[in-house]
């Protein structure tokens, strides 16, 4: 029988949740709460207060046609590299776990990128992708010109997506794998026996059983494509060029920070915050009906 641990006074486990309240309480509850403030306000240019001004703040910006890019971009940017990221990991899961040569080595070194801090893989392949010197350059050769990211809006947009997409392949890869090892081996070796091939056990036998993993960490990374491209759009291409990747997160960092618009970007905020919530809303609504719990 399994035996439960109880607390002999509620006291105790107030101070056990004291530590983990403050914590969601100081990086959470404030932070929103002070977005919400500024957002309904409007700071005045020499100090003196914040001016009450309602859903002024939000009206401007939602009559921007900049701010329609950049979500229009950002919701763009969410799905291939999503699509790409958990499409890559899914079949690397699925190679690494069918024992092939040198897996345990592949299990290793796939888990490393995601490691790796957002700015220093844009470091990376900002130099890996560079039209002047990089791996990509020897298609300049071919046709000069024709990768620039520093000029095509669509090329620095891959440059982002490239990067990001790589970075989370490593964090995908071990859900999926963890999920194959899940499954029981004698449900894999009884379609083998019925002459099932390798393909046709992947989607009538495994697919089906890891849709809980795929329907999570499809939050996830939609969830982390909004909030988690600062870094790598930061130091590749700045936003630009001409706003072609100025995703939401970077905005409200450029607006705020470089633009000193603080309001503006406050409530730029809530509005992500707000479409990450409908996004995830929608996911547990709709897509997790497909989903098959064991």
């Amino acid at each position: 029988m399994e035996k439960r641990i109880t607390f002999n006074k509620w006291s105790v486990g107030i101070l056990f949740a004291v530590p983990q309240l403050l914590l969601i309480f100081t990086f959470f509850y404030w932070p929103a709460g002070q977005a919400v403030f500024w957002s309904l306000t409007l700071q005045q240019p020499w100090g003196g207060g914040n001016i009450w001004v309602g859903l002024d703040n939000f009206k401007s910006i939602l009559a921007n046609t900049d701010y329609w890019n950049s979500v229009t971009i950002s919701i763009s940017f969410a799905a291939i590299s999503t699509g790409i990221s958990m499409v890559a990991a899914l079949a690397l899961a699925a190679l690494t776990d069918r024992q092939l040569r040198g897996s345990k080595i592949y299990r290793v070194v796939l888990i490393w990128p995601y490691g790796i801090a957002a700015p220093a893989a844009a470091m990376a392949f900002r130099f890996i992708l560079a039209p002047e010197a990089g791996l990509v350059a020897v298609v300049n050769q071919w046709w000069p010109g024709i990768w620039d990211p520093g000029l095509d809006g669509n090329a620095a947009m891959a440059c982002v997506i490239a990067a990001f997409s790589w970075k989370y392949i490593g964090y995908s890869f071990i859900f999926f794998l963890a999920a194959f090892q899940a499954i029981p081996r004698s449900l894999i070796e009884a379609a083998a026996m019925d002459g099932s091939s390798v393909l046709r056990r992947f989607w009538d036998v495994q697919f089906p059983l890891i849709t809980p993993t795929i329907f999570f960490l499809l939050v996830i990374n939609i969830t982390e494509s909004f909030q988690d491209s600062f870094g790598i759009v930061d130091i590749m291409t700045s936003g630009g060029p001409h706003n072609s990747t100025n995703l939401m997160v970077y905005k409200i960092y450029s607006d705020g920070f470089k633009g000193l618009d603080f309001s503006g970007a406050a409530a730029q905020s809530i509005i992500l915050m707000l479409l990450i919530v409908v996004l995830t809303i929608f996911q547990f609504r709709f897509i997790e009906r497909r989903v098959h719990y064991r």
